[in-house]
């Protein structure tokens, strides 16, 4: 047990007739026919030398795999290639640059060696984010499942209450936004858009006086839970005269510096209706001509941050995301709900047919089937000719279909009514009237 493990007189045997187990050859053994073969003893029992290479342009060693696993003179078993060897081939096979043998090799090694195969993971994971046609922009909606995940392991002492979640998201998605635009693109110019109740008008402003006007109309329903008004006390209820109060009254056109005050009062908002407990969702807040309870009116808030915020984007070449589906349901719900006074108060200037067929307060009436259609969308029966009556399918006599960022868009004054891509059936007359309904619920 004390000699040498291999040595016998020419005959290839080891100690005690046990056959002598070769070395692995490396790649350059099997560069020329002359180089020591595994195997092959001297006449004195140890290795030859290798001979030197003969005259002529010298092989080139084309890859470890290769040499590892084919003889020097093309014949005789294969030998595997080292753990050396394909350890230094898994940056290439990440890459997809090995050729058909380095990959059978690399990827055999793979299911035996548990260091390799962790070492491979990460390479492969690596070269993932070398793709040039990834979007290196974070995902809107990443802050929102982050905070979603993390309140499911461990709940809010108090948390926001379930009808405010729209507001909340829709206020952080325009944060991360704002937080990435430069100084100069908050005087990038953004054209405001709504429908006046005839056609679609506008108003040019800033990114800054975007933000200004949302601080301004949230400043709305901070004064009906009893926090400061942005504007004073004194303010006007009808948002498009806050918005024309505050771009009047600053000295200079609004900065960056709008973020910030902004940015309070809607976290300032969020705190006090978690802190107020049940019963606050009910609470008044004043339009001036309208009022909706306080869960309403955050949920039109939240409907007109998405829709400005996707105005900034637009303006700043910004990618923009629509809202989850189940806030984008919840907003197209609060609009299938106000079309039927919508519609009356059209219907009182002039400006849609008479009504067909009067019915008793809450009793089923004519009504119009819209079918909403992709994430968030629904089915809603909108009565037609009183907003006291009740629509049912059993009375409908129209049905409307659009997409569902579609039809926000035309409730957002975006989108006029005639170019609405909808659907149609049934009586022409209140289909009209429902889409320029729709389109009248928007606003400066």
């Amino acid at each position: 047990m004390n000699g040498p493990l291999s040595g016998g007189e020419g005959d290839g045997e080891g100690v005690r007739g046990v056959p002598r187990i070769p070395s692995p050859r490396s790649a350059a053994d099997d560069l020329h026919p002359g180089a020591y073969r595994p195997g092959a003893a001297g006449p004195s029992g140890t290795a030859p030398r290798a001979e030197p290479a003969p005259d002529g342009p010298r092989p080139v060693k084309a890859d470890g795999v290769k040499a590892a696993r084919s003889g020097a003179d093309g014949a005789g078993p294969a030998a595997a290639p080292s753990h050396k060897v394909l350890k230094s081939l898994l940056g290439a096979w990440a890459l997809a640059a090995c050729s058909a043998e380095e990959t059978t090799a690399v990827e055999d090694h793979l299911g035996d060696c548990a260091q390799c195969a962790d070492e491979a993971l990460r390479l492969r994971d690596a070269v993932g984010l070398l793709h040039t046609d990834r979007d290196l922009d974070l995902d809107p909606m990443l802050r929102f499942r982050v905070l979603e995940n993390c309140l499911g392991r461990r709940p809010a002492r108090i948390p926001v209450p379930a009808w405010a979640d729209p507001y909340d998201a829709e206020t952080a998605r325009l944060d991360a936004l704002l937080q990435d635009i430069g100084d100069s693109e908050w005087h990038a110019p953004v054209r405001l858009k709504w429908f006046d109740g005839k056609e679609q008008v506008s108003r040019r402003t800033t990114v800054a006086g975007v933000i200004g006007h949302l601080l301004t109309v949230d400043g709305l329903v901070v004064g009906a839970l009893g926090l400061d008004d942005p504007l004073g006390p004194h303010a006007p209820l009808p948002p498009a005269a806050r918005t024309e109060l505050f771009w009047d009254a600053a000295k200079h056109p609004p900065t960056g510096a709008i973020r910030e005050p902004w940015r309070d009062q809607s976290h300032a908002l969020i705190r006090t209706v978690s802190f107020a407990g049940r019963g606050v969702d009910e609470t008044s807040v004043s339009y001036g001509a309208f009022a909706l309870p306080l869960r309403d009116a955050l949920l039109d808030r939240a409907f007109e941050c998405w829709i400005h915020a996707d105005d900034i984007a637009e303006a700043v070449a910004y990618p923009y995301a629509s809202p989850s589906g189940t806030h984008l349901n919840r907003m197209i719900d609060l609009a299938a709900r106000l079309l039927p006074a919508a519609l009356a108060e059209r219907r009182h200037a002039g400006l849609a047919g008479p009504p067909q067929h009067l019915v008793t307060a809450g009793s089923p009436g004519r009504s119009l089937h819209l079918e909403v259609e992709g994430s968030g969308g629904g089915s809603w029966y909108i009565a037609l000719d009183s907003p006291a009556a009740v629509g049912c399918p059993d009375r409908s006599v129209a049905q409307v279909a659009l997409d569902g960022v579609e039809f926000c868009k035309l409730v957002a004054g975006h989108v006029s009514p005639e170019e609405a891509a909808a659907g149609q059936d049934g009586d022409r007359e209140a289909i009209r009237d429902v889409l320029f309904a729709a389109a009248a619920l928007s606003r400066l």
